[in-house]
């Protein structure tokens, strides 16, 4: 029978040999140094070379949300924090109607969507039940598909396509083959593909969980994948994912936990962060971005990134 992780081992318990680096001969960044040339060189403009991390900056909230409290106006407020980022995380839309075609940062695009914050509403008339109780298991947002072509990808430079994926929710079979689709199409012009884990109100934000995911999708062919932070035993889920992770930022915190959360998952293994709602919705979100940037690629103790976030604000 398959080892399936967090049943009892009888023999020998897990091995994450979480303090040994898995090595990238030739190259910087974990698990990429057997690709090809073009694909090496999108991935360095994500990741920093000089230190192997990135500060991505996640706006494409809208594609399900609509205009998220902090993106109403992306001129307004999105685009005054571009020079302090490395990577920006949107949708095509956004990238064609407001984003500069001079920016030099590299770009994550949004290549999965097809449902919205509504099929939530609509999913308490189809159980035929009361008021507040739902389907068990029923995730009407993990019914999504491909929706971006890798040509678009191509006409508008995108380093990275960003997929959602749903494991263990209604749909993960079908969201697992929109993101191994979406690799075979990049791999042939040599753009990244970001497996984004996608956590459902059924699904547990456990070690154990994003250990099991992460690996899918890195087995399956994933070039770097995006997934929660775990306060317990995180460096487990980076030492067993062969690629890169860079943890997704979450609901709003105060600041200064949002930079201990950044900072506790450089520590543990992962690549950098993408973050959104902590940055564009902090109560001064230039200040915040170059707080956590500090952390990102200056090393800064969340305390030291948090009073150069004071100051900045003052």
């Amino acid at each position: 029978m398959a080892d399936i992780d967090g049943t009892k081992q009888e023999k020998k318990d897990k091995e994450f040999f979480t303090q040994i680096p898995q090595e990238s001969p030739g190259y910087f960044l974990k698990g990429s140094h057997q690709y090809d040339w073009g694909l090496k060189n999108r991935l360095s403009r994500v990741f920093n070379p000089k230190d192997g991390r990135t500060l991505m900056l996640a706006f494409d909230h809208g594609y399900f949300q609509g205009p998220t409290t902090g993106l109403e106006r992306i001129d307004q407020t999105i685009l005054p924090l571009e020079p302090y980022v490395d990577c920006l995380m949107l949708t095509r839309g956004l990238q064609r109607s407001v984003v500069p075609a001079s920016t030099q940062k590299a770009i994550a695009l949004r290549a999965s969507g097809g449902t919205s914050m509504v099929s939530l509403m609509d999913e308490w008339e189809s159980t035929g039940s009361e008021p507040g109780l739902r389907r068990p298991g029923y995730e009407p947002l993990s019914n999504e598909s491909l929706a971006c072509s890798i040509e678009d990808a191509l006409r508008l430079n995108a380093s990275v396509l960003a997929v959602q994926v749903f494991i263990g929710s209604q749909h993960e079979r079908q969201t697992l083959e929109n993101m191994t689709r979406l690799i075979d199409e990049a791999n042939r012009y040599g753009i990244a593909v970001m497996g984004v884990v996608a956590v459902g109100r059924a699904m547990a934000r456990t070690p154990q969980y994003f250990r099991l995911a992460t690996r899918i999708m890195a087995e399956l062919g994933c070039h770097l994948v995006k997934c929660y932070y775990t306060d317990e035993e995180f460096e487990t889920v980076t030492s067993c994912c062969p690629v890169p992770i860079v943890i997704a930022g979450g609901k709003k915190l105060p600041e200064l936990d949002a930079l201990k959360m950044s900072y506790n998952a450089l520590e543990q293994g992962a690549s950098g962060v993408d973050m959104g709602r902590n940055i564009f919705q902090a109560d001064s979100p230039i200040a915040m971005v170059q707080a956590v940037r500090a952390v990102v690629h200056e090393g800064a103790k969340p305390e030291e990134a948090y009073d150069l976030y004071q100051q900045l604000k003052g």
